[in-house]
């Protein structure tokens, strides 16, 4: 079984339901209290022992690749005002040389579309994909816990969560098999069901570990629902040949792509910083109280 240490973020999106923030800007930028959604990706993935990151762009998403470069100028001047704090701030979330790389997916043809434009980064390793709109708050990164269960099965392992049976027309659903409570044996999947067809209430959410196998199945380009390439149809390919299990992860997601998750983060967030929860929940209160 092969380390896992490749990892795709897809971010190709045009934001359109952040506009007009997303106008000029990246919505994998739009910071989470002073972190940007993309890094928050990245550094999931790095402490899953992942090293190397291939970010799947579109038109005027460079400011995505040029967040993890050196800022000669920027670090100049915080050397000169000693500020050290930004400093490593600045260091921690840059990537050595060569260990991050972009493709273009000139046309939105749907997630399993952008997953094949990153073929030739993935070769014939196993791989992670991070969705930076899920933002995942939890003690052991949601990414950690994946990688453990790689480890664990040798194959194919999605993030799971349960959701209303009004929303499974939004997901991913799984056909379950064996349950022990944590790991979930896929026997199929369905890309947004109707909801009185969905064959469970749990869904798949933006992190996954996949093998190689699944870019065989994309690269037929097969339109699937809503007429795009659908990852949920090349992952439901490989079902009986390799292993494959859903994850019920610890932790609280918050759909960062809705303007009410985005704030709910903010907010989930910084109650999470000791220097900040106390302000935080003072405020809070205040709104409360005027309500």
């Amino acid at each position: 079984m092969k380390a896992l240490r490749k990892a795709v973020l897809p971010v190709a999106g045009l934001g359109t339901r952040f506009l007009p923030a997303t106008k000029a800007m990246a919505k994998e930028m739009l910071p989470v209290v002073d972190k940007p959604l993309i890094q928050y990706a990245i550094d999931e993935a790095r402490a899953a022992g992942i090293d190397q990151f291939c970010m799947v762009t579109g038109r005027g998403k460079t400011a995505l690749v040029e967040h993890f470069d050196v800022a000669y100028e920027l670090e100049a001047t915080l050397r000169e005002r000693n500020k050290q704090t930004e400093l490593k701030m600045l260091h921690d979330a840059q990537m050595p040389p060569g260990a991050m790389v972009a493709v273009r997916q000139q046309v939105p043809l749907g997630l399993g579309h952008a997953i094949w434009c990153a073929r030739a980064f993935i070769g014939d390793d196993p791989f992670a994909i991070l969705l930076p709109d899920d933002l995942i708050l939890s003690d052991v990164p949601c990414m950690v816990q994946l990688a453990r269960a790689y480890r664990e099965t040798g194959g194919n392992v999605v993030a799971v969560a349960q959701v209303l049976h009004e929303h499974k027309s939004r997901y991913g659903i799984l056909e379950v098999g064996a349950d022990d409570g944590r790991l979930v044996e896929v026997r199929g999947l369905v890309e947004k069901p109707h909801p009185d067809d969905a064959p469970s209430d749990l869904s798949v959410i933006g992190r996954y570990i996949l093998l190689p196998d699944v870019i065989r199945h994309l690269a037929v380009l097969e339109r699937g629902t809503g007429n795009e390439v659908q990852l949920t149809d090349g992952m439901a390919r490989m079902i009986g040949n390799t292993p494959f299990h859903g994850l019920r992860y610890e932790g609280r997601r918050f759909d960062c792509g809705d303007k009410i998750g985005f704030l709910e983060a903010q907010i989930a967030f910084a109650l999470r910083r000791p220097e900040m929860a106390d302000a935080v929940r003072t405020f809070l209160k205040t709104y409360q109280e005027s309500a």
